[in-house]
This record gives C-alpha cells, structure tokens and sequence, in this order.
C-alpha cells in the first residue's frame, strides 16, 4: 500500500501499439493508462460517430487490450483510459466481449456525463454566448457537441467498486492517475496537496515517452532513441512520486526529461484541472537515481468553480496540393503554377473562403544532386462548399502536363477532408459523473466550488542583466523548450540548464524581446509567466493557431517545432555560460 505504480502506454491516438505489452511484461505495475483524446482527436472521433453510432471510441486501445487482457486480470493490475471518447459504452462492450472469447470474466465500468451538449444549448438560450476562453469572442455557430473536461473521482469509485477496466469519456488527462491514487490510498477531496502531487505526476506521464526523451532539445545526449521505455510512476501516500521507466528500456528519465514534460501544453503557475488547482511553482525535481526522478513539494489549492468545456464546431472543408519545382526560375515556377491552377478553378481564389501559398526552398545554385534542385509549392485552400473544394483537386490535376517545366505533384490531389473547429470556453463545475458497472448505475457528484481566495503567486524580482563578454550563438546551446497547442492558442516553455543561464533567462524574457525573436507573434496577444523552481520561463501566444489544430493552415499546424525554432534564433549570450567548444 505504500507505492502505487501507474504505467503509461499511450500518449495520443496512434501510438505504440506494443507499449501495452511492453508495460505488462517489463516490470511490476499496479495501474495501466493512458491518454487518447488530443482536441484534435475528439473531432475525429466526432466524425466517426456521425457515421456510426457503434464508433466514436479509440479501437487502437481495444487492439491493445486484446493482447494483455488475460495477463492483467491474472496479475491484478487495473486498466484506466480515456479511449471511450465519445462512445465509452460501444468500447466496453468491445473489452467484454475479448474477456468473453478468453474465457475470463472482465468487470468493465464506464464513466459518462462529459456530454453536456444539452446543458450547453440550455445556458445559450438565457442569453450566454459561449465566450472562447482565450480571447472572449462569441460562439457564433451551432456546435455538433459538446464535451466537458471532468475529474477523476468516478475512476476512483468504480475501482473500489471491483471494476477490472475503467472507460471514460472525457476525462482530463490526469484525472486518470488522480483517480487510481485517490481511490488506492483513500484520500479525500479535499487532500488538496495529494491530489495536486497526482496530478503533477499524471500531466509528465500523460504523453508517453516525451518524458523518457522523446521530443526533447538535447536529444543527442541521449544515445539511441529508436525505441524509447514508456514512463510510469510510482506514487506515495502523500502525492509525491518517482517518474521512472521499466529496466533496460530506451532514453532516460532526468530532471530535465521530467521538466520539459511539465512545461507541456500549461498556461503558467496554475494548472487547473477539476478536482484541485496544482501549483507548479511548487514542484520540485530531484535525480534520485538513473532513470529515477523525485517530484514533491506540491501544493494544491481548491477545485475552481469553473469547468472547462470543449465544442465541436462543423469547420467546413478543406484541401490541399504540393507541386515539386525543380531547377531554375523557381519563383517563375510558382507563379506560373498558380496562374494556371486559378484558372481552372470557377471563381479563382475567391472560390475559398482562405487560401494560404507556402513556397518552401531547399534548391542550391548548381546542384550535386536531384535532391538540392527542388522546392515545393503547397497551396491549401478551405471552405463551406464542400463541392467547391473538391473540385479544386481537379483543376491541380489538370495543369500537370501543361504548367511549368518539370512539374510534378508528391502525391495526387484528394477530395479534401472535413474540418472541426475545437472552441474552449468555461461553464459552473457543477457536471455530476455517472458509473454504470455489472448492471448498476449511480451518480458521482462534483467537488463542491470554494469561495477562498487563491494564494498569490510570487513574483520574484528581476534579474540584472548579465555582465561581460558575449558571444552570439544559438539559444538552443544553453536553453531547451517544449512547445505545443490548446485550441488556437500556442503554448511555449523554456528552461535553463543551470541557476546563471536561468538568470540570464529571466533578464530578458519579456514581450519585446519575445515579438523580436518570434515576428510571427508581433500583433498576438501574450501571457508571459515563470516557474522559478524549474528554471522556467514560458509563455501563452493567443490566437497563434487561429482556430485550432484541424483548422488552420499552418506548415506547424499543433506548434509543436515552436519551441525549437526559438532555440534555433542567434543572440548574444554571455560567453561564461556557453559550454566549452
């Protein structure tokens, strides 16, 4: 009872379809989870159950299940996911019926009532207009449906109940190693440091191996990453935790492994989920040992009135096409590929609500090879008429044998995809959870709201600039970054490797120097915050995405490359801090 031990074996839809045996088989676990419901995903899944009302769940976790469900219920480990989605129900049927064909009885309970279409319309109509959470703007269209972002007490509930598997909807993502927690060491809900500790521990193991060095700025320190362990923690009755990975597996788990983790897709101190309010300016990091990281010391304050909430807006359609440009004259290339393909489009650019031409140049004056005499030209073009942006695949088919010399396509055009726009905004928390196991169903209400203030957040004073010598050099020699999206917003953390580069960090991490480094932010709204503790700076870029992942036309669409391209920016640092050449 004292260590509770919670895999992970995905962190997004379309994962590693092995980590769920590699996590049953690697070592002792007591928990095994994982997340499947990026917003990107969700209107996916919105996609499908339109389609199918047996879909709208992740069937890569069923694929999963159906090569460990034996050994779990041999061993006792517990199986919580979020894979249900939009359809919890069709999923646990699909659980029960692996359970049916091994012989082995499988209690499966299934969380509900993040489906708060109903709820959401029943406030529209007195008047509420759905402000966007980031920039206040009205929801102006019908949305298809609405998901709300909910706790992890129903998941604690159907383990003390017995359930074997726990299938959830819309869970936040470390709802589903809070739960476990809760549930294993029978805290209570207002155990705010404990529950902050879970959900500390929940958010670095939620996306897999980005904490054992996937996606992580000084990858080369880590040898070989062809096949990086899955992390797991080992959680304490207090909330603190070990983050860890099984023996002889791939990457490694260090401090700063864990710190970029932390710094992922967060908007600042306060990481608010529905059951305590984690203060991240709190956590601290220790090595305890190889691939062993310490996080304790976290505070927890109680659960926020306010709930988010997601709806699925219909977006319209969208389409697009890269033409290959080779040799010479690539801008007359370009121009002449768009003049032909406006042509054959009825009403040209105008047919689209938005239309976005990137020329990309990988060509060099007098090339060695093939590879160094290309450019591509992608055109993506969006709108309501889906038989308008259809058709313009037709008319990029159509100028291939009479466009610019050696034109060419890297894949033929398609019919286009339908697009979901994703629109965040907060209702009261007052959204009860429903179980329904072996026959029986019952209600798990909310954490009651509290009316006590926040505790302030410190602000602590700033730096004098460095002093002595400097050399200009990459940001990237001596600060990693993680970058990532929530809804159109951008999310950028930078860390320093040492208290003199954080320092000099905090001495400049401001708005200007920030537009100055990143022009494409100039007119964006910025929220700029620290995490002193992590040697941490970060901040929130408004609107960067436009209207989301799935909507927008960006060669970066979730920004997870953010991050590197600020470290990519040559400054000048002080020459002390730069490591020895």
């Amino acid at each position: 009872m004292s260590v509770l031990r919670i895999a992970n074996c995905s962190g997004f839809y379309g994962d590693r379809l092995s980590a769920a045996r590699e996590m049953v088989d690697g070592g002792p676990i007591d928990v095994l989870t994982g997340d499947w419901l990026a917003e990107l995903t969700m209107g996916l899944l919105g996609r499908q159950l339109l389609k199918d009302p047996d879909a709208g769940y992740a069937r890569t976790f069923v694929k999963q299940l159906d090569d460990v469900l034996a050994d779990c219920l041999a061993r006792g480990i517990k199986i919580v996911s979020n894979a249900g989605g939009l359809n919890p129900a069709a999923c646990a049927a699909r659980i029960e019926e692996i359970g049916a064909r091994i012989g082995r009885p499988v209690r499966v309970a299934v969380v509900t009532g993040d489906d708060v279409t109903a709820a959401f319309q029943a406030a529209r109509a007195t008047g509420w207009d759905a402000p966007h959470l980031d920039t206040g703007a009205p929801l102006g269209a019908e949305p298809l449906l609405v998901n709300a972002y909910l706790g992890g007490w129903a998941i604690a509930e159907a383990l003390a109940a017995g359930a074997d598997v726990v299938v959830t909807g819309r869970v936040t993502d470390a709802a589903m190693t809070l739960g476990p927690a809760a549930w294993h060491f029978g805290w209570a809900r207002d155990d705010w440091d404990a529950l902050a500790g879970a959900v500390a521990a929940g958010h670095v193991i939620e996306c897999g191996t980005q904490t054992t060095g996937g996606n992580y700025s000084f990858f080369t320190e880590l040898g070989d990453l062809s096949r990086l362990g899955f992390p797991l923690a080992e959680i304490h009755p207090d909330g603190s935790s070990v983050i860890t990975k099984h023996p002889g597996t791939g990457g490694a788990v260090t401090v700063e492994t864990v710190t970029a983790q932390l710094l992922y897709e967060i908007d600042g101190p306060r990481y608010l989920n529905p059951d305590v309010v984690t203060r991240l300016d709190t956590v601290r990091l220790t090595q305890e040992g190889p691939d062993r990281v310490r996080i304790s010391g976290v505070r927890g304050e109680p659960a926020p009135a306010s709930a988010k909430v997601g709806a699925l807006l219909p977006g319209g359609w969208r389409n697009e096409a890269t033409f290959v440009l080779t040799g010479l004259d690539i801008e007359a290339k370009a121009r002449a590929a768009q003049t032909a393909l406006w042509a054959g489009v009825p009403g040209g650019e105008k047919a689209f609500d938005r239309v976005t031409v990137r020329l990309l140049r990988a060509d060099r004056p007098d090339p060695a090879t093939l590879a160094e005499a290309v450019a591509l030209l992608t055109i993506t073009v969006s709108g309501q008429d889906r038989s308008r942006v259809s058709g313009f695949s037709r008319a990029a088919v159509e100028i291939a044998l009479a466009g610019y010399p050696g034109l060419h396509a890297t894949a033929p055009p398609g019919p286009g995809n339908a697009v979901t726009v994703f629109w965040p905004t907060l209702l009261p928390a007052d959204f009860p959870q429903t179980v329904t196991l072996d026959g029986r169903t019952w209600t798990v209400p909310p954490t009651p709201p509290t009316t006590a203030p926040p505790v302030p957040t410190p602000e602590p004073p700033a730096p004098e600039p460095a002093q002595g010598p400097t050399t200009r050099a990459p940001l990237g020699t001596v600060l990693g970054a993680r970058s990532g999206d929530k809804a159109g917003k951008a999310t950028l953390g930078v860390w320093a490797r040492d208290d003199a580069t954080y320092r000099w960090l905090r001495s400049w991490w401001t708005e200007d120097t920030l537009r100055t480094l990143l022009p494409e932010t100039a007119d964006l709204p910025l929220r700029l915050w620290e995490l002193p503790l992590l040697r941490a700076c970060g901040a929130d870029i408004l609107t960067y995405l436009g209207e989301g992942v799935a909507a927008n036309h960006a060669l970066d669409a979730q920004a997870k490359a953010l991050g590197e391209y600020l470290r990519a920016k040559h400054t000048e640092i002080p020459t002390h801090l730069l490591p020895p050449t």
